[in-house]
């Protein structure tokens, strides 16, 4: 799949800017899965099946898998999406960034071994470590940018040529780096105005933006600050509030039922509410 027209087709078969983060936690799962061998697969595939129709995007987070020894079941999981949801990119969410050679190596794993439609990387080794993964044809890099984290700014706010770093970047990015048009930029729900900063640098590249549910990100400060033009732009990751909204048996049930609300919400803004893009 070519990562950015699956988004653009995702934006509007499935009339959404959501992306769900998949971050399995097993302490949270109910009991009926506590025990059962295969409970992390499971617990993602009944979450992946309730809300592929409600989304733009699926995030595994690579961490959430290899911390329990479960990177045969994030394969699993990211073949079942291709093959059960085809048409919904895969975002892994892995923050990868070291030197060329070794990206390499990182750009194979996520796009060889696990056949993901696009990577999260962090830029702070510079281009040449960005650049293997840019040599995927057709796949995304969505590059931190300006995170949902409160240690973030430490970093991300020193001036740069009279700008901050976070901004600089995002320049940098839509000006130089963005060459085979595969960039997104990652942009923290928690930070409307630095959203709007960097839409009014990139244009219309898409913004992969977290923290939107339990980190507290306001879903119209983001949908009103990022969207672009057209009224999409944005991938808006929720992953906690959709994956836990139940901790029974049902809870394939009530994450697509949070899923669904939390569309609806990001939906409202980008149309028929005041200020809303309109209907098309």
């Amino acid at each position: 799949m070519n990562f950015i027209a699956g988004l653009r087709s995702a934006w509007k078969k499935n009339d959404s800017l959501l992306c769900v983060g998949l971050d399995p936690d097993p302490e949270r799962f109910p009991a009926s899965l506590c025990e059962r061998p295969e409970a992390i697969l499971e617990f993602c595939t009944a979450i992946v099946d309730a809300t592929a129709d409600l989304v733009c995007a699926f995030k595994p987070q690579i961490a959430h898998f290899a911390a329990r020894r479960a990177e045969g079941a994030l394969e699993a999981l990211i073949r079942h999406i291709h093959a059960a949801h085809p048409g919904i990119p895969v975002i892994l969410d892995a923050k990868r960034g070291d030197i060329g050679s070794t990206a390499r190596q990182y750009a194979i794993e996520a796009f060889g071994r696990y056949d993901a439609d696009a990577v999260t990387v962090n830029p702070y080794l510079g281009f040449d470590a960005v650049e293997p993964f840019l040599a995927w044809e057709g796949r995304g890099v969505a590059i931190l940018c300006r995170t949902s984290n409160p240690g973030g700014s430490e970093m991300q706010f020193l001036d740069v040529g009279g700008e901050p770093l976070y901004l600089h970047l995002a320049r940098r990015v839509a000006t130089g780096w963005n060459r085979g048009g595969q960039c997104a930029l990652v942009v923290g729900a928690t930070y409307p105005a630095e959203i709007a900063a960097v839409r009014a640098v990139v244009g219309g590249m898409p913004l992969l933006v977290p923290g939107v549910g339990a980190q507290g990100g306001d879903i119209e400060a983001t949908v009103r600050a990022g969207r672009s033009a057209d009224g999409t732009g944005l991938v808006i990751n929720s992953s906690r509030a959709i994956l836990y909204a139940g901790s029974g048996e049902d809870y394939a049930q009530a994450a697509r039922a949070a899923a669904l609300r939390t569309r609806e919400a990001i939906n409202r803004w980008r149309r028929g509410a005041p200020g809303g893009m309109p209907r098309a």
